[in-house]
């Protein structure tokens, strides 16, 4: 199944898990919106000296880096303090299944992180959050937070924050602070509707990379992963899988190109 823009916009993809074993552990449509609009009467004050009166930034830290899917009009590497970056969600929709769930990328609590910023123009914030609200927030399984950001390039103009998605440790996906074998033992074989779990990790590494951003943490679940592979015998699910670094170079040109906002995933 592809999952495009258009599927969020029109909630394509609700539609179809409405019907599977996920559908308990849906939101309502109510709920998402109530979400939504809190989220927007919360949000920060953007009016900055450089004229951006009324835009708003996005932060994103996964596959917001490389698949952004929302009208944007800049992206720039930023980082948060705060929070720090981790395989910390079980994913039973986007990335493993029910009875097979992959892990997804969370914010949580403690550290900094750094990942790419994208300027959401004025006039389409609502109609930009309500598809971001519904690739992210069909379980509940984030809070909505404005963030203070950092950008990378040295060219902070004034106070800046960023609607990011953190952790919400009550919901009964957050998988806590894993090992790193059990990690690489689920990003390995899980597959779920947006494509192999493997696959997240190697193309938020190569976002990263094209940006020229490294990540210890990921970079070190990747290397584990290969060693496995070779040593039991690559049976993971289909996906290219060179090792980020050396792939980054080659890879720049297409990995940019997923960031169109409305490529398929």
């Amino acid at each position: 199944m592809a999952i495009t823009r258009q599927d969020l916009e029109s909630d394509r993809l609700r539609a179809s898990l409405c019907s599977t074993p996920v559908a308990s552990s849906l939101l309502t449509e109510d709920a998402i919106e109530r979400s939504l609009h809190c989220a927007l009467a919360e949000r920060a004050d953007a009016d900055g000296p450089d004229g951006d009166s009324g835009d708003v930034w996005i932060f994103g830290y996964g596959s917001l880096i490389w698949n952004p899917m929302v009208v944007h009009t800049d992206r720039r590497v930023a980082s948060v303090h705060g929070y720090h970056r981790g395989f910390y969600l079980y994913s039973r929709i986007n990335r493993g299944t029910w009875d097979h769930p992959g892990l997804v990328l969370g914010l949580d609590r403690g550290g900094s992180c750094t990942g790419m910023a994208f300027r959401i123009p004025k006039n389409v914030i609502e109609q930009e959050f309500r598809v971001l609200w519904r690739r992210e927030m069909m379980t509940g399984a984030y809070h909505p937070r404005w963030l203070r950001l950092k950008f990378g390039d040295g060219q902070q103009t004034g106070p800046r924050r960023a609607l990011a998605f953190v952790m919400n440790r009550a919901h009964n996906g957050y998988a806590g602070r894993l090992p790193d074998d059990e990690v690489v033992g689920c990003l390995r074989h899980a597959c779920g509707v947006y494509g192999p779990a493997r696959d997240y990790l190697q193309q938020t590494l190569l976002g990263l990379a094209t940006h020229g951003v490294g990540d210890p943490y990921l970079e070190r679940l990747w290397r584990q992963l290969q060693e496995r592979d070779a040593r039991e015998g690559s049976s993971a699910a289909p996906g290219v899988h060179h090792a980020p670094q050396q792939a980054a170079a080659d890879a720049g040109t297409a990995v940019a190109s997923t960031m169109a906002p409305h490529e398929t995933v």
